[in-house]
């Protein structure tokens, strides 16, 4: 199987190749008001308006930081059958390369707490680590319905609680 490997915080990740469309430079992103922290916002990819994210914030990591080296990995997420364009944030990117199935061993299950499901698995080639990523489970269906529409779901709930209240307090007056 072939890879594409970056780096996000000084580890190195691996995608497979089938899901990357390209990969470019960092361009102006444009700031989408209200959207998930890890959302940094729209790019113009040939007319056509793409989310960009930074997957070391979806991690849990530190925002990636642009250098010279940071670039955006343009992907096709698949969630309940809809096929998304997404831009991720990367560090680096760094090779393609290829693993045997035997080169990568399952992602390891600590405790029942830490959610890793999107890891595929573990590879290993020569003294390194690959963390090899399921792009298809990164993202929640209510995350790229929020990247796609520009909506965040809590701002769906609190129209709902704003409307909650006004019912109470007409129950009260009434």
């Amino acid at each position: 199987m072939q890879f594409l490997t970056f780096m996000l915080s000084e580890e190195v990740y691996g995608v497979e190749v089938s899901k990357v469309r390209e990969v470019l430079e960092v361009i102006d992103i444009t700031k989408v008001p209200r959207m998930p922290p890890f959302m940094r916002g729209v790019i113009n990819l040939r007319g056509g308006v793409v989310p960009v994210v930074d997957l070391a914030m979806k991690f849990g990591m530190d925002a990636i930081v642009n250098t010279v080296n940071t670039c955006i990995i343009v992907l096709e997420v698949e969630v309940n059958g809809d096929l998304v364009v997404v831009g991720a944030l990367a560090d680096s990117v760094r090779e393609v390369i290829e693993l045997d199935l035997s080169q990568i061993e399952p992602a390891p299950r600590i405790g029942t707490t830490l959610n890793t499901e999107f890891i595929e698995g573990i590879g290993k080639r020569d003294d390194e680590f690959i963390i090899i990523l399921t792009i298809d489970r990164i993202f929640s269906v209510s995350e790229i319905t929020a990247v796609k529409t520009g909506v965040q779901e809590e701002e769906e709930e609190e129209e709902v609680s704003e409307e909650d209240e006004k019912i109470s307090q007409t129950e009260e007056d009434g």
